[in-house]
């Protein structure tokens, strides 16, 4: 059953929608910060975090490489990945979306993704 498994749709398609979120999640594992549109922003972060929390038991195992290999396209970002993930400290929290108001365009809300810096 799907009860209360809403998802935001973006308005694209099931593959179109995957591939965008796949595409944000490389960009943000090879540079450390994005910029997109607050819609995709907080899809994102939902899709990330949650493929964190899945890799973060098994740091160094084939079984979290798989996991990253199956959701990041390049080799590079799913390297960068691993490699952050080694550094993370917490259960949760460790991206921050800040908005940074509207895009000269068309005036949709833009807001920056990067990973929080644990002082500790």
């Amino acid at each position: 059953m799907r009860h209360r498994r809403n998802r935001t749709k973006l308005g694209r398609p099931a593959d179109h929608r995957k591939a965008l979120i796949r595409n944000l999640a490389t960009s943000l594992a090879l540079h450390g910060k994005i910029s997109t549109t607050t819609a995709k922003a907080k899809a994102l972060i939902s899709f990330y975090e949650h493929l964190l929390a899945l890799t973060r038991g098994e740091k160094e195992s084939m079984n979290a490489i798989r996991i990253v290999k199956r959701h990041l396209f390049t080799i590079p970002a799913q390297k960068a990945f691993i490699e952050r993930l080694k550094n993370l400290k917490g259960d949760y929290g460790w991206l921050r979306a800040t908005k940074l108001g509207p895009r000269d365009g068309d005036g949709a809300e833009i807001s920056q993704i990067e990973f929080v810096e644990s002082s500790s």
